[in-house]
């Protein structure tokens, strides 16, 4: 493996590519398929080139993620998750000596990762970038506690060598940023069809206060409020009397034309940054009538338009108000 001061930048570029785009078999390349529940994924790599963001990215894909299982226990986690019913993604931390890659090489080479779709996930990164990083975030590379970070990073390049050579993947992290890299894990280790992205609507009383993990806050109290009808009163805005008189609103057309323009590129910017979860809150007086209906209303919509899994809450629809 070239060390990591020696990878220009165009190789990095390449890699990235590569990786994005394809995985190398035995027999060439081949695109993105289905993901099967057999796939194991084993990462591995060099300290700080995003193991840990990579493993995220896949728990996300609904992968079962384990960080840094021990070897000796790789064999047991195997057969006792056989049965799981859904891919599993390991990461490996390897820093000690070359003694644990001829560990990792031999299992890889026997039974039961032999007999498996399992392939090995390999990050590297720039010599330069990794003295960033380390230097940016004030943390001790493992194998420099009481030497030069510069040493204990060339030092691991070394022994990891056969495992860069080995791997099925290589994902050179040089030039991603943490979004782009949870991006490219979705495109090469996800399937068609797949987000990882969940959105959550939820309607809730400004009574009771604001949604503690709401991302976006719709305030929706300058619709018509039912409460003040006394026929609408005891009714929700889950029932077709209240959200007639919603729709019957001048101001309502517009401002729902307005707001589905607002999220529709909103939302897939907090996919392309790799969040998982993105709650959107609408919010009315009591938490019943205008923001009930504006969540399911939009919940809806998205559910629609989007493909995404999308969950609908009412956290105040027991209340008195309006």
């Amino acid at each position: 493996m070239t060390s990591p001061k020696k990878t220009p930048a165009k190789a990095a570029k390449a890699a990235q590519i590569k990786a994005n785009s394809a995985r190398k078999t035995g027999d060439g390349l081949i695109g993105n398929g289905p993901i099967g529940n057999d796939r194991i994924i084993l990462l591995t790599g060099l300290a700080g080139a995003g193991m840990s963001t990579a493993l995220a990215a896949l728990e996300d894909l609904n992968y079962q993620a384990v960080d840094n299982l021990p070897l000796a226990l790789l064999e047991s986690y195997l057969k006792t998750t056989a049965h799981i019913g859904q891919p599993r993604a390991i990461g490996v931390e390897i820093v000690s000596n070359a003694a644990a890659v001829t560990q990792l090489m031999r299992t890889l080479a026997t039974a039961p990762l032999a007999s498996l779709e399992s392939e090995l996930l390999f990050m590297t990164c720039s010599y330069e970038a990794l003295v960033r990083r380390f230097s940016a975030t004030r943390r001790r590379h493992p194998l420099a506690q009481d030497g030069p970070l510069q040493a204990g990073i060339a030092r691991q390049a070394a022994f990891l060598e056969p495992l860069h050579d080995a791997a099925t993947h290589v994902i050179d992290t040089t030039d991603l940023g943490v979004g782009d890299l949870r991006q490219l894990m979705r495109d090469r280790f996800g399937w068609v069809g797949q987000t990882s992205l969940t959105l959550m609507v939820r309607s809730f009383s400004y009574q009771k206060g604001l949604p503690p993990t709401a991302d976006v806050v719709i305030d929706v109290r300058f619709l018509q409020n039912p409460h003040w009808v006394p026929a609408l009163r005891p009714l929700t805005g889950l029932d077709r009397p209240v959200a007639q008189m919603i729709r019957a609103d001048e101001q309502f057309a517009g401002f729902q034309r307005r707001l589905k323009a607002l999220l529709a590129p909103l939302i897939d910017g907090y996919e392309a940054e790799g969040k998982s979860y993105l709650t959107i809150a609408f919010g009315c007086t009591g938490g019943r009538h205008r923001s009930v209906f504006m969540a399911r209303q939009i919940g809806r919509w998205l559910r629609k338009v989007s493909g995404r899994e999308v969950l609908i809450s009412h956290r105040d629809l027991a209340n008195d108000g309006g």
